[in-house]
């Protein structure tokens, strides 16, 4: 069972949020299930438990309770580009996660190879020059359950991901505060979940330092215009903007300047992909050098048809869906329903950023009775596109290939 939220308000004046005070009260909960939901995976199973039962989120589908892990129903995708804050995905790697956050006594602490250790309040840090970006989070294992042959780890569907606008500071404004020293090479980061036992390594992750300072990086302290929910990450967490999520650290209470390059365990054992295209290599391969998980790649999806649906026919088949380009902003999309042989441009939605989501819409012509697919594939500013083929590595991370809708006209 999940451990039990005391109940409690967690009060926080972030100046130039544009919320006054913010209040938040967290229930007692248990991680019953409600219902089920066919989601059926290649390596099983066929159904998913949901439930309304975590504090701050609405029906979840439940792939673990300790730590929370948490996926977004993909309908949910339908309804815009930005994921509410109550459906967004929850991934946590202990369970030993805080379930009260004293806001007014909270303080970031930055420290290491700087002129000026600092250990800064909400409300210090929210003096600070605002900062916004809209940037999709996706774990690096979002659609491990759809790996063939199956991998070890949480067997996510597709819905590990999310987009949000981020609202807090520049994490180069708190560097310049503190006064990096020359010699500096990297930034790590620590939150206030802690290892379940003394031997195991404290969750930290590091960036070099001229990506911590590239003025994109930041420290949010809320997020689509409402304070983080504390189960992602109240009360700050790093948003690191085209890059995996395992690089935003939740909870965010440290900071450490490093002058050598980080070798504890999440970052020199942990997290690490085939250093070959994609990360894509084949099941049994060996002796290929790795290198930490980094950039997102492009991803496009159908939304508004599910796999195994059905469609009326005489009436031409409305396509909608969303993409995103990686770490840069998306080019195109396309769609394909004769499997691959020919493909056709959608219209692309308003840009809300290189980072965000986009909105994509087509349409098929009137399809005769019987089983049909469609086939969508992005194509990001830089000029990648998903492959044809699905990704495959024994980490099941950065999978991208082209997603495919199969569905009946009746």
């Amino acid at each position: 069972m999940v451990e039990r939220l005391a109940s409690t308000d967690r009060r926080c004046f972030l100046k130039g949020l544009g919320v006054g005070v913010l209040v938040s009260a967290f229930p007692a909960f248990s991680a019953q299930a409600e219902s089920t939901l066919s989601l059926p995976l290649p390596g099983g199973p066929d159904g998913r438990e949901l439930t309304n039962a975590f504090p701050g989120k609405g029906q979840m589908i439940l792939q673990r309770t300790r730590p929370p892990l948490l996926e977004t129903p993909f309908e949910v995708f339908d309804e815009g580009v930005f994921t509410p804050n109550d459906r967004f995905y929850v991934r946590w790697h202990w369970a030993s996660i805080p379930t009260v956050v004293d806001a007014d006594a909270f303080r970031l602490k930055v420290h290491g190879h700087v002129e000026r250790a600092l250990s800064l309040s909400l409300t210090k840090i929210a003096a600070l020059p605002r900062f916004e970006i809209a940037a999709v989070n996706q774990c690096s294992g979002n659609s491990r359950g759809l790996f063939e042959p199956r991998v070890p780890g949480a067997q996510w569907a597709n819905g590990s991901m999310g987009n949000a606008r981020w609202t807090g500071v520049r994490l180069k404004d708190l560097l310049d505060k503190a006064g990096v020293k020359a010699g500096a090479v990297q930034v790590r980061f620590n939150g206030l979940d802690e290892p379940v036992v003394d031997d195991a390594p404290d969750f930290k992750k590091s960036l070099d330092l001229d990506h911590a300072r590239n003025g994109e990086v930041m420290i949010a302290y809320a997020m689509n215009g409402a304070q983080l929910p504390l189960l992602n990450g109240f009360p700050l967490r790093l948003v690191v903007p085209g890059w995996y999520s395992t690089y935003w650290v939740k909870m965010l209470s440290d900071i450490e300047v490093l002058d050598k390059p980080d070798e504890q365990f999440w970052m020199k054992t942990a997290y690490r992909i085939p250093d070959v295209p994609g990360a894509n290599i084949k099941p049994g391969e060996t002796g290929f050098k790795t290198v930490p998980i980094n950039r997102m790649v492009p991803r496009s999806f159908l939304t508004n048809l599910r796999d195994g649906g059905s469609v009326q026919a005489g009436s031409p088949v409305t396509l909608r869906g969303i993409a995103f380009g990686g770490n840069c902003g998306v080019k195109s999309v396309e769609f394909s329903g004769d499997g691959g042989t020919s493909w056709f441009p959608t219209e692309l939605g308003t840009d809300e950023g290189m980072y965000s989501f986009r909105r994509f819409t087509g349409s098929l012509p009137a399809l005769v009775a019987g089983s049909h697919a469609v086939m969508v594939r992005c194509t990001n500013m830089n000029g990648l596109v998903q492959p044809s083929e699905p990704v495959w590595n024994t980490n099941g991370f950065m999978q991208n290939g082209i997603e495919t809708v199969r569905f009946q006209v009746a």
